[in-house]
């Protein structure tokens, strides 16, 4: 492998393992500060996550396309290298996660318990992926100075118009199914959220390509 493919990877698990811990970690601080009022928790939740996906896309998409998720790396088919890729998303992410619960001082093994099942949270998932890979795809045409700035709004979004709250991430759904707290899922729910997600991932890449139509230079 070269260098940069290391650098890449690394990357990778840099990104994922801050984004996740930023998803869970201020999932716990903003359950802790806000009195059992859920709607403010999200916003929290919702605000750590969006300002934290700009900065990271922003810094490693140079060095890696800045994927922190397996729909990503697969459906738009950008490296060859991808289990790799994939392997250094979860990992990072699941390390993420360890460390919210040390910072926090939670167990650090733990199962989420939190109940998210359901046509509608499925659907919830499948149109938050798909606008996640939309916005990839027609943003890299259309607007790439843009990318990092878009894909971050539409997170922020689906946060609070999505019935599951915008996991979009087959990586980030399964370490948040190894923590109990405001982020959590339980892990028999994974299977379906995953699902979900890979098939909106497949439709918005699929309409964003068609929509972006042929390059001028082809």
């Amino acid at each position: 492998m070269t260098t940069s493919g290391v650098r890449a990877i690394a990357a990778e698990f840099i990104g994922a393992l801050i984004l996740f811990a930023t998803v869970v970690g201020s999932g716990v601080m903003a359950e802790r500060l806000s009195g059992g009022n859920d709607a403010i928790a999200l916003l929290g939740n919702t605000g750590a996550t969006g300002a934290v996906l700009y900065v990271l896309i922003t810094l490693l998409g140079p060095i890696s396309g800045a994927h922190f998720n397996p729909a990503v790396t697969l459906m738009l088919g950008a490296r060859r290298d991808w289990l790799p890729f994939i392997a250094a998303q979860l990992i990072g992410g699941i390390i993420g996660v360890l460390i919210v619960h040390a910072m926090f001082d939670l167990p650090l093994l733990q199962l989420g318990i939190k109940s998210r099942t359901g046509t509608g949270q499925w659907i919830g998932e499948f149109v938050a992926t798909f606008g996640l890979l939309f916005t990839i795809v027609v943003g890299s045409r259309q607007r790439p100075d843009a990318v990092p700035a878009l894909v971050a709004l539409w997170i922020v979004a689906g946060y609070w118009f999505t019935s599951s709250t915008s996991f979009a991430n087959p990586a980030i759904t399964i370490a948040r199914a190894i923590t109990n707290s405001f982020a959590g899922i339980r892990p028999i729910d994974a299977p379906g959220f995953i699902l979900a997600q890979f098939a909106g991932a497949a439709a918005g890449v699929i309409i964003g390509r068609w929509l972006n139509g042929p390059r001028e230079d082809a």
